[in-house]
Order: structure tokens, then sequence, then C-alpha cells
């Protein structure tokens, strides 16, 4: 019989030991996994999309510059030419800020390190080129040696520094994905094995009271009892942990930086398109082409099947009243459709489809500028475009833009409550759990102790 008993309390030991221990190495497992998401993941896939639109940023307020600048300062268009040069300058500090924060993310990684080496350097080249623009258009009769200047500028964007932002958004993103998958089915499996230690070790516990009561002629052993709730207790509040700790991350990943990045990206390809009204402005020879970029970016943000510049405000009012009737009807594609297919937060419907509506105006204004350049009245046209007063161009550009910025901002915020509360409950929780642990094995030697006195 003692040796029954002792072999009962091993094995008690042994499976709260193990247990212990499991719990501990999925707990550490996720404070690592929330350290890189928010450290290292979430910022690297940030970082690439910001340096995305800050080049966008950059090209359209280089030609914005060179629009409102007159000639050689004469004519002038003074509120859009000091705005377009202080964005420029914010927008070439936040992209060399950018390319240093990805720099550093990427050691260890080649194929990231190389291409943002490439983007540096490419970057370097361009600023020169973009310099040497603004410096003959600044001169009397410069503009035609500046107009040649900005097109190898915006070609060297257009062919090098934006497709490899994108590739950088695309392989960071693609990196916080795997990481998370693994992390993920990493917590499912420990919270699997977790349950089923919890189940055998409460079953040990179990037959170890039974075995006591039979043997001594007593209903229950006070220590084994007490010993048996905490074990039952740990195994709730482990489970739970994990289950939670795994909820918390999908959350994070899934309903929130989701979200983030389709709302990045918009952001990206609408200042980009953005750049292309000022480069149709300020590029005659290249009209239809720019004309075609700007729609091709449309339907990247809000896609409507066979559109055309002249058909796509038509098809986008049949299709948002659909959806608006039926919001389960989407007869549109893109980055708006992406975010809208993933509303999961309080206000998060609501900032998407105001979002929506602010796009659509300027939508409109697009096509007045259009309408202005079609009819000669160009000047008309840039300054429609370039101002910034209420119920101009870029007036309902900045309230597009803030629309968006709440969405994102609803997303951002859920994003670091769930790292939060990730971190929180694996600080608060595993420690108890694991002290319940060692409890229930000190009580069950504890409750043995008098049994085996007996056969002293």
């Amino acid at each position: 019989m003692p040796t029954r008993l002792r072999l009962l309390r091993a094995a008690t030991v042994l499976l709260t030991t193990a247990l212990a221990v499991l719990l501990l190495v999925a707990g550490l497992g996720a404070f690592g996994t929330w350290e890189s998401v928010a450290g290292r993941d979430a910022p690297r896939t940030t970082s690439a999309a910001d340096l995305d639109l800050a080049l966008n940023d950059m090209d359209a307020q280089a030609a914005n510059i060179l629009l409102s600048g007159g000639d050689a300062g004469k004519g002038r268009l003074r509120t859009p030419y000091a705005k377009a040069v202080g964005f420029y300058g914010d927008a070439r500090r936040e992209i060399g800020h950018d390319l240093r924060t990805l720099a550093v993310a990427a050691q260890g990684d080649r194929v990231d390190e190389k291409t943002v080496e490439d983007l540096t350097d490419d970057f370097a080249e361009y600023q020169e080129l973009v310099g040497r623009a603004l410096e003959n258009d600044a001169r009397s009769g410069g503009r035609a040696a500046a107009l040649v200047d900005y097109r190898k500028a915006t070609d060297l964007l257009r062919a090098r520094l934006l497709p490899d932002a994108r590739t950088l958004v695309s392989s960071t993103d693609d990196a916080f994905e795997t990481r998370y998958t693994a992390a993920r089915s990493a917590l499912l499996a420990q919270l699997g094995a977790v349950l089923g230690l919890g189940v055998l070790l409460l079953a040990v516990l179990g037959a170890l009271q039974w075995y006591l009561a039979r043997s001594f002629r007593r209903i229950l052993n006070p220590g084994v009892l007490a010993a048996t709730l905490c074990t039952l207790l740990a195994v709730i509040l482990g489970g739970q942990l994990l289950a939670g700790t795994a909820d918390h991350l999908r959350v994070a990943r899934r309903d929130a930086f989701d979200s983030v990045v389709a709302l990045s990206l918009s952001r990206a390809i609408a200042y980009d398109a953005n750049a292309d009204e000022s480069r149709y402005l300020l590029d005659p020879g290249r009209r239809p082409q720019y004309a075609a970029t700007f729609l091709a970016k449309s339907q990247e943000l809000y896609g409507i099947a066979g559109a055309t510049l002249s058909t796509y405000d038509s098809g986008f009012t049949t299709s948002w009243r659909a959806y608006e009737s039926d919001r389960h009807d989407l007869r549109f594609t893109g980055e708006f459709r992406r975010e809208l297919d993933n509303i999961t937060f309080a206000g998060e419907r609501d900032a998407a489809e105001r979002t929506v509506r602010t796009y659509a105006v300027y939508q409109r204004d697009d096509r007045k500028i259009r309408a202005l350049v079609a009819t000669g009245r160009e000047r008309e046209a840039v300054e429609f475009c370039m101002d910034w007063q209420a119920g101009t161009s870029n007036a309902h550009f900045g309230t597009w833009m803030a629309a968006l910025d709440r969405v994102t901002g609803i997303n951002r915020q859920h994003f670091t409550a769930s790292v939060q509360a990730g971190r929180s409950d694996l600080k608060s929780e595993l420690p108890l759990v694991c002290g319940l642990l060692a409890v229930a094995a000190a009580l069950t030697g504890l409750g043995l102790r008098p049994r085996l006195a007996e056969f002293r």
C-alpha cells in the first residue's frame, strides 16, 4: 500500500510539473510572439506602406510646385505653391526616416536588405532629378528643361521606386502572416496538450482520492481534495489563457491589421492618383497616359468592371446604391471592398462608408478638371485642382483622407488594444496558474503524509 501511494504521489507531482512547464513554455512563447508582432512585424509593414505613400506624395508635390510656380515665379499661385513646398519637404524627411527604419528591420534578410539598398540608391537619383527640375523651373524660360527632368524623375519613381516599395509591403506582410500562422497553430496545439494533461492529472488525483477512501475507510482526503480543486482551477484558467491569447492574436492580425494594410495601401494609391491629376495638368504631351493611370488607380480603390473615365461615375452610383440597399450586394472590387469585407469593430462600417462617399466627391472633381482642360480653361483647372478653399479638389481630397484616417485609426486602436490585452493577460494569469499547480503538488504531498506515516 505505501508503495502504491508513493507511486500515485510521484505521478501527481510529475504530471503537475509537466503541466506547469508546458504552460510556462506556451506563455513565454506567446510573450515572444507579442514582442515580435508589436516590435517588428507590424512596424516593418507599416513603414513599408508609409514609404510607398511618401514617395507618391513627394512626386505629387514636385508636380504641384512646378504647376503653381508660374514662369520663374511670375504668376505664381502663392498659397498652393507654399503648401506644396512644405509638403514636399515633409515627404522627403518621411522617406529618409522610413528607409532607415526598414534598413534596420531588414538585417538578416538578404532579399529585403537588397531591396532597401536599391531604394536608397534610386531615391538619391530621384532627388537629384527633381532638384534639377526645380532649379530649371526657377529661371525664365526653363519650363521645358524642367519638364524633361521631371519626366525622368517620375519615370524612375514608377519603374523602380514604387515597385520596390510595394515589394517590401508584400514581403513584410507575408512574413508577419507566416509568423502569425505558426504562432496561432502552436498556441492551439499547446491548448490541446494542456487540456489533455489536465484531464489526466485530474484523473490521477481522482484515482488517488478513491484509493485513499477505499483503503483507509475515509470519505475524502482534505489535502488531495484541495489539490484537485487547485488543479481544476489551474486547468480552466490555463486553457482560457491560451485560448484568449490565440483570440487576441487573431483579432490583432485578422480583424485589425489586415484592414490597416488595406487602408494604408488605399492611402498610397490615393496619393498616386492625386499626383496623376497634377502630372496630367503639368505635361500635356502625356495626358492620355496619365488619364489612363488615374483610372487604373481608381479601379484599384473601387473597381467597376469595364468602366472608363466617362462611365466611372455612373457605375459608381449604381453599385453604391445597390450596396446601400443591401450590404451583401457588393458589385465592386478593390481596396475599399477589401475593407468592407472585414468590418469588425464598432463605428468601423460608418467610417468606411463615409470614406467611400468622400471618395466619390473627389472623383467628380476630377471630371470637372478634365472638362475645364477640354474647353481650354487650363489656368482655371489648375486653380481648382490645387486650391485649398472649400469646394475645391484639394479640399475634397483632404476630407477624403481624413475619413480614411478615421477608419485606419479605429483598426490601429484595436490592434494596439489586442496586443496590450494579450500581454496583460499573460503577465497576470501565467504566474497564478503556475502557482496553483505548485500548490496542488504541495497539497498532495501534505495530504498523503499522515497516511504514509502510519506505515513507519
